[in-house]
């Protein structure tokens, strides 16, 4: 024995959603959609929503721009000396006992690599 389905159908005349809704809605929305970075203004011809970002101590930075070294927000460009040698501190290390620059996800106690620079003093 089939039991007989009724269906209703509601019809209701479009009605303009309430301010509230309306900037829930927006708020609900940018949150998804930067969920994984701050929201930024396009600095190029092309909008950016999202961008990513990291945080160093309690500063968040643009990792396109900036890196965190020795706690501080410093510009990607940015050079220190090791002996002789200048190195960027976002992308190698110096290692001060050898006076060597190592890429910085280098031990300074692995062997030396076709990477590394020696800096005399």
């Amino acid at each position: 024995m089939s039991v007989p389905v009724i269906s209703v159908a509601v019809h209701s005349p479009h009605l303009p959603i309430p301010f509230p809704t309306a900037v829930f809605a927006i708020f609900f929305i940018s949150r998804i959609l930067c969920s994984h970075g701050a929201p930024v203004a396009p600095m190029t011809p092309y909008l950016m929503l999202c961008q990513p970002h990291m945080r160093c101590g309690d500063k968040f930075y643009d990792p396109l721009q900036h890196c965190c070294y020795d706690d501080a927000v410093v510009p990607l460009a940015r050079t220190q000396r090791c002996g002789n040698c200048t190195f960027r501190v976002c992308f190698e290390q110096c290692c001060p006992w050898t006076f060597m620059v190592k890429l910085i996800n280098q031990n300074c106690d692995s062997a030396p690599t076709s990477d590394d620079r020696l800096c005399r003093s």
